[in-house]
């Protein structure tokens, strides 16, 4: 028995087929988040994804303070210390940014691709709260 071919997508209210316009609420962050989502009268999907582009925004930039706050904090550190420990304040600090950087990006591309997949692919923490919002 042969597998049914998968249904096409669904058009949202903006005449975008609902993937595409899933996916563009991640491109621009929470520019494209919001407008997708004030905008999209229709489709539940491209609402959340809209809410949740919005939500993984404001998580991205709490996480970069904090960041820039320990490695100010070590650097202050660091700089009352010997040049060795400052050194590895240095590469610890760098290290701390590339880890949480490389997180968002990979979290940001799983967000495009899942969207473009027309799944509720929902983030921990951050998911729940999107399909919240979405279903009052």
């Amino acid at each position: 028995m042969q597998n049914p071919p998968p249904s096409a997508p669904g058009k949202s209210s903006t005449g975008l087929d609902e993937n595409v316009a899933a996916l563009l609420t991640y491109i621009l962050g929470w520019v494209t988040g919001l407008i997708f989502f004030l905008i999209e009268k229709d489709s539940k999907l491209v609402r959340f994804h809209g809410i949740q582009s919005i939500l993984l925004c404001v998580v991205a930039a709490v996480l970069f303070v904090a960041v820039w706050v320990i490695t100010f904090v070590l650097v202050l550190i660091a700089s009352q210390v010997g040049d060795i420990f400052g050194s590895l304040v240095g590469i610890l600090a760098f290290l701390l940014w590339l880890v949480v950087g490389l997180l968002l990006a990979i979290t940001w591309i799983l967000c495009l691709v899942r969207a473009y997949q027309g799944k509720f692919f929902k983030l921990p923490f951050i998911g729940n709260l999107a399909e919240n919002i979405v279903n009052k």
